[in-house]
């Protein structure tokens, strides 16, 4: 990396294996957060414990929401109060004394955490070159080394809002780069990289190479100016330690007009407005532009944009009813709402009638003119909100898609923790799922949460997707959303070309059982069947279902069509269970209610090649009241003998039972009630011995430990097919579109 002069280390310099990196932008509105929000996704894929620092808060009156937004995602335990320094006032009253203070806050964070995200001030105060030196500054000081955040936009506010905001050339980025390096070098900090956010999308390998060429001269400079031969003039500092001349690594990422959008609920906010009528959840998405209709319906119409909010004067029903019948066309674009200013009331006729449009676009009333409305809206600023699913997705895409990962851990050097945390193993199930490249059908297109986790997946780049529904409904409704599906293929169940082709299969497949074509005609038109089909013929890898419809509806056509693997009995269950440092296998909690000797035998032996998928290394505890020899019963029988027989069926396999929770998880008590086991005391997966134990276990392990289970995972088919809770969360689609991505990797 290139160093812009050597810090003097600080007394209590950092324990030995901790990482920062300190973001820091040049001037305002560059979107670091959204930067720094990338750095903490990557930094927690590898260690166990990321802290995020802000050395300079806006004030301690109204709290950081971009601090929040960050605490909100890092999972390290820390509170807002711990993860701050000091505030602008702090800096106005006393540079040094806030500068000592920094340091002193940081190193208690820094004691709790394996790496710290640092995330410069926001240009809300002081101006820019003196801010950039301050907070070069407090990264000298801090030993962290920075990663400086170019913005590559002129215009913010109103600008970007109404569509002015205009793009920096790379001529421009390169001058901005020269200033920045000067700072930085000033204040002795270390620099790790640069990049251009917010980048003309045309011009991204031009704005690289110019901030490229302008950081060699800097530090080819220097390097010349820290040679034995270099004028005396240079600072003994300098001079005494050599600095090699190495490449500054320079990323560019594109503008997204999400990102920098404002939501319909900070617009509402910011025109002290009532929603009147419309979805209250849709207020979440963003206003990609701003229409004021004060003419004529025939020069509205043709002004509306996507995803715009339209400001319509109160008193103009007229124009308020044509707004709302364009939405709904389908034939104009969707809009993100509507605003009515001036405070009048619509007259009784004119709200029965839109009452009965049933209209979910929100329809917002302010006592505001229209200019001030104007006005507020086009200032109101977009925030990378917690709750704004849609700015995470782009903001963590275009930073995995612009961004090379690997190089910026490796100049940092972070090394991958030993542990496995629940958040590192969801994070290496999208990075196995992306890897894999497949195929995944999504019947449920008609819930919101398929919705959004299908816009989630295409984003990240996890899987590629069709999406079962009639396509202006599936897309409509995303559109409403404010989701961007537009990579995912919309397939009608009632399609005649493939209705008729999966009848002709399905009918093939169970002409045993007296099916007939007109049977499975009717048969195949339901979305689990239309799903299984597609999987079947190869028309996807696999299936993820069940967020509407129930276990047994998902799953019955994969029993009739996909069938099990040749030499499994049964199809079962696994949950994948992520304690704080490790991942557990449990099975089964969800299919088979009493399962046989035989079948427990199939589970132990399907669930330990399920964990050998997700690189968990087997080791069967085969889970019963007693351990080993010191019990007797009908159901210590039962697993005793599913032991036997998983031994002769796959010698290699560590198994021990029957045996007792507690010894399968506890060193101490399994050196007690089973020395020498392989197994006791360090078991990796759980096999129980019916379905209500593992049901129950599974959900007081969740619930009491705080893990995350991911599942059911079902496991013994064909191909993959995987059931998802009804009251799954966006995320546990997410999950589960991964794992079934990773099963079909290796049924491929």
């Amino acid at each position: 990396m290139a160093h812009f002069d050597t810090p003097s280390i600080p007394a209590d310099a950092p324990r030995a294996g901790v990482k920062s990196i300190y973001i820091t932008s040049a001037e305002g509105h560059s979107g670091k957060s959204t930067i720094a929000l990338g750095v903490l996704d990557m930094l927690r894929r590898s260690v166990q414990r990321v802290g995020v620092f802000r050395p300079v808060a806006r004030s301690v009156s109204a709290r950081d929401y971009v601090l929040e937004m960050l605490l909100a995602s890092e999972g390290s335990g820390l509170d807002y109060e711990q993860a701050i320094g000091v505030t602008y006032d702090d800096v106005h009253d006393d540079p040094e004394a806030a500068l000592s203070r920094i340091v002193e806050r940081y190193k208690a964070v820094e004691r709790e955490c394996d790496a710290v995200v640092i995330l410069g001030s926001d240009y809300t105060d002081v101006g820019s070159p003196t801010e950039l030196g301050f907070n070069a500054r407090i990264a000298a000081n801090l030993g962290a080394p920075v990663l400086l955040v170019l913005g590559g936009r002129k215009g913010q506010g109103s600008d970007e809002l109404l569509g002015h905001s205009d793009a920096r050339t790379a001529d421009e980025m390169r001058q901005i780069t020269e200033l920045a390096l000067v700072e930085l070098r000033t204040a002795h900090a270390t620099l790790v990289g640069i990049i251009a956010n917010r980048s003309d999308p045309g011009h991204l390998e031009k704005i690289r190479d110019a901030i490229g060429s302008a950081a060699r001269e800097a530090v080819d400079g220097l390097a010349a100016a820290s040679s034995p031969a270099a004028s005396d003039a240079v600072a003994p500092v300098t001079a005494s330690i050599p600095v090699q001349p190495r490449r500054v690594p320079v990323w560019a990422i594109p503008e997204d007009r999400v990102l920098v959008a404002p939501s319909m609920a900070g617009i509402l906010e910011s025109i002290d407005g009532t929603l009147v009528l419309g979805d209250e959840r849709l207020l979440a998405r963003e206003a990609l532009g701003v229409v004021v209709a004060a003419m004529s319906m025939r020069n509205v119409l043709p002004r509306l944009t996507e995803g715009a909010v339209v400001v319509v004067p109160g008193d103009r029903a007229e124009l308020l009813l044509a707004v709302l019948m364009a939405n709904a066309s389908g034939t104009f674009p969707s809009l993100a709402g509507i605003v009515l200013n001036g405070g009048f009331d619509l007259p009784e006729p004119v709200m029965r009638l839109i009452v009965g449009l049933d209209p979910k676009i929100p329809i917002i009333r302010t006592d505001l003119g229209t200019y001030e409305t104007a006005v507020r809206i086009t200032s109101t600023r977009g925030r990378l909100a917690a709750d704004s699913q849609v700015k995470y997705d782009n903001a963590l895409g275009l930073f995995e898609q612009y961004v090379d990962r690997n190089q910026l851990l490796k100049l940092l050097d972070v090394s991958k923790a030993d542990v496995v945390t629940p958040l590192m193993f969801e994070y290496g199930l999208l990075d196995r799922a992306r890897a894999a490249g497949k195929h995944i059908v999504l019947p449920e297109g008609g819930d919101d949460r398929i919705l959004r986790a299908a816009a989630t997946v295409l984003k990240r780049g996890v899987a590629r997707l069709t999406i079962l529904g009639e396509e202006d409904a599936v897309r409509g409704r995303a559109a409403e959303l404010g989701l961007d599906i537009d990579e995912a293929a919309v397939v009608s169940p009632s399609d005649p070309e493939l209705r008729q082709r999966f009848a002709q299969e399905y009918q093939r497949l169970r002409s045993h059982k007296g099916i007939t074509f007109d049977m499975a005609f009717d048969t195949v038109v339901d979305v689990s069947y239309f799903g299984t089909m597609m999987v079947q013929l190869g028309l996807a890898d696999g299936m993820v279902s069940g967020a509407v419809h129930t276990t047994a509806h998902t799953i019955r056509p994969a029993f009739e069509i996909i069938k099990t693997r040749p030499g499994v009995s049964v199809v079962s269950s696994v949950f994948l269970m992520a304690l704080a440092d490790r991942v557990l296998v449990y099975g089964d909690c969800a299919v088979v209610p009493d399962p046989t000797s035989e079948q427990l035998a199939d589970i132990a032996i399907s669930s330990s090649e399920t964990a050998l998928q997700f690189g968990i290394a087997p080791r069967v505890a085969m889970l019963s009241y007693s351990t080993g020899s010191s019990g007797s019963g009908a159901d210590v029988e039962k697993v005793r003998t599913a032991t036997a027989l998983v031994r002769e069926l796959r010698p290699s396999l560590l198994v021990e039972g029957p045996i007792q929770y507690d010894a399968a998880t506890d060193a101490v008590v399994a050196a007690a009630k089973m020395p020498g086991s392989k197994v006791a005391g360090r078991a990796t997966v759980f096999i129980f011995p019916d379905l209500n134990t593992g049901n129950n276990t599974y959900k007081a392990v969740q619930r009491s430990a705080g893990a995350i289970a991911v599942g059911p995972v079902l496991q013994g088919l064909n191909k993959p097919i995987n059931d998802l809770s009804r009251g799954a969360l966006v995320q546990d689609i997410v999950n589960t579109i991964a794992i079934t991505a990773i099963q079909a990797e290796g049924t491929s």
